[in-house]
């Protein structure tokens, strides 16, 4: 997986990339990654002043998520509780479908099971 932490009028730190990136890579058992592009801003003359990007590039259809809040932390808790929500989504409605493709015995679908 490619990983681009982008900041915008923000300081980068160690402390605030390796949050990131230990929250992108949480989600990799759930969902092949690709490459992932986190834009984290700074805009003082909007309220609430931090926001942060989400673009995750994957097999399927790609995962967007964008939140905004008074704290760069929390802005990064909320996209990324918003990026494991769409995620879990996906992840279930797989699952959903492939445990329904699964072939039950032609006695119990025609409502003949033995007694």
């Amino acid at each position: 997986m490619k990983l681009t932490i982008q900041h915008y009028h923000l300081r980068s730190s160690d402390e605030l990339d390796s949050l990131v990136e230990n929250r992108v890579f949480a989600l990799q058992p759930r969902l092949q990654i690709d490459e992932a592009n986190i834009r984290l801003e700074y805009r003082m003359e909007e309220s609430p002043p931090f926001s942060v990007h989400v673009h995750l590039v994957t097999p399927g259809p790609d995962v967007f998520a964008e939140r905004r809040d008074h704290t760069i932390r929390a802005a990064i808790e909320k996209v990324m509780a918003d990026v494991e929500t769409k995620i879990g989504g996906r992840y279930e409605k797989r699952r959903r479908r492939l445990r329904g493709n699964a072939q039950e015995p032609a006695a119990r679908r025609m409502g003949m099971a033995r007694r």
